[in-house]
């Protein structure tokens, strides 16, 4: 399998009930040599639209998965604690941002709680979460002393989107999603930050256009976009087991190709 370089004892997905998220840890339970922990974060895990991810969870003993709301820094917390607790003495290999939100606002309606909310998800809500969890990657770093940067050794991926691009706003026609641009824009700043002020601690940062795919966000806009959720999960994963050093701080596709600031 092409996403056999991906060896990571860890791993933790956040928005991982459903769409994206919830393909990343469908592929990664699958790979020839699975992590030995697998954490699906996800808002509700005891409601109805986790059933997909309990169902996943009954037949794979290394996917637990953990209630988290990421605006809520005293459930970030909470969720940090369980999951050391879980890893025992090992740190975390791999954190992915993938909880997102958008509101599908024009120019011209968006509001001040709308940005405010969006910017709180899909912003804030990684800072807080790779702070709570840097204490574990540094450990998961540590294990590994000498090596090169690698998602293998311990790495911050935030899911951001093209949407967020200044330099090709694309899809302006389709979807203008000011809140949700902007805060993808954000994003991409808090990963470059990231990424030189964890660079010392061992762990990777970047950033990762998972492409227009089908999930409910997708087509919120109405059209059927052009990608399943397998082939997204599956490209960025092998997108993942070959990042290294010179891309720590990048905005990468989920072909990895170069996407402009």
């Amino acid at each position: 399998s092409s996403m056999a370089g991906l060896r990571v004892h860890s791993l933790l997905v956040t928005g991982a009930n459903r769409g994206i998220g919830l393909g990343l840890v469908q592929q990664v339970l699958g790979i020839p040599n699975p992590p030995e922990w697998v954490f699906a974060a996800c808002r509700d895990p005891k409601g109805e639209r986790a059933q997909e991810l309990k169902n996943l969870a009954s037949r794979h003993p290394n996917l637990v998965i953990i209630p988290l709301e990421v605006t809520d820094p005293a459930s970030i917390k909470a969720a940090a604690a369980r999951v050391g607790e879980q890893l025992g003495g090992s740190g975390l290999n791999l954190l992915i941002n993938n909880a997102g939100i958008a509101k599908l606002n024009l120019l011209d309606t968006e509001t001040l709680e709308d940005m405010s909310q969006v910017y709180t998800t899909n912003t804030v809500g990684p800072l807080l979460l790779s702070q709570a969890f840097l204490p574990l990657l540094k450990k998961a770093a540590q294990g590994s002393p000498g090596s090169a940067l690698s998602c293998s050794k311990a790495a911050i991926i935030n899911m951001s989107s093209y949407g967020g691009s200044i330099a090709s706003p694309s899809g302006w026609d389709l979807m203008q999603v000011v809140s949700y641009r902007c805060s993808k824009a954000a994003l991409n700043m808090l990963t470059k930050c990231q990424s030189l002020g964890y660079r010392e601690h061992g762990v990777l940062c970047a950033a990762l256009h998972p492409g227009w795919v089908q999930t409910d966000m997708g087509r919120s806009a109405g059209h059927m976009p052009p990608m399943t959720v397998d082939a997204s999960a599956r490209g960025m994963l092998k997108v993942l087991s070959s990042l290294s050093e010179k891309d720590t701080g990048t905005f990468l596709d989920w072909e990895g190709n170069v996407v402009p600031w």
